[in-house]
C-alpha cells in the first residue's frame, strides 16, 4: 500500500510541474480615474492589446431616493482578430447593454400580436360577489 501512495505522489509531482505556457503580462497603456465629492465618477483604462473600458457614474434623485446612474463601455479584440463592442446604461430601470454581439429576440408574430389586441380590447368580465 505504502508503495502505491508513494508512486502515486510522484506521478502527481510530475504532472503538477509540467511546464505551463508563459504569458506575458498585459500592459496598461492609459489608466484616468476622476472621483467627485458629490459621488460622480469617470475612469477609463487602455490595455496593450487593445482592450478600453470606460465608466462614469452620477447619482440621480428618484422621488426620496438616490440612484446610481452608470453608462460606459468595453471593447477589445478577439483571438481571431474580430472587433468587439458593449455600450450600457445601469439605472433606475437596470442594466441596458448594446452591442451588435447580443442576440436579439425574434419578432412576436401578427398572429399573436392581433390575439393580445384582441384581449386587451375584449377584457374578461368582473365576477359577482
Amino acid at each position: 500500500m505504502f508503495s502505491k501512495i508513494v508512486v502515486l505522489s510522484g506521478l502527481l509531482a510530475v504532472v503538477l510541474s509540467a511546464a505551463v505556457p508563459a504569458q506575458e503580462p498585459v500592459p496598461v497603456v492609459s489608466q484616468t480615474s476622476d472621483i467627485q465629492p458629490d459621488g460622480s465618477f469617470q475612469w477609463s483604462y487602455e490595455s496593450g492589446d487593445g482592450t478600453k473600458q470606460e465608466q462614469s457614474g452620477v447619482l440621480r434623485q428618484v422621488g426620496e431616493v438616490s440612484v446610481p446612474v452608470l453608462q460606459g463601455s468595453v471593447s477589445w479584440t478577439d483571438a481571431e482578430g474580430v472587433a468587439h463592442e458593449v455600450r450600457y446604461v445601469a439605472d433606475e430601470n437596470g442594466y441596458q447593454p448594446q452591442s451588435s454581439d447580443l442576440p436579439v429576440a425574434p419578432e412576436v408574430p401578427a398572429a399573436i400580436t392581433r390575439a393580445l389586441q384582441w384581449i386587451a380590447a375584449h377584457p374578461a368580465p368582473a365576477e359577482e360577489r
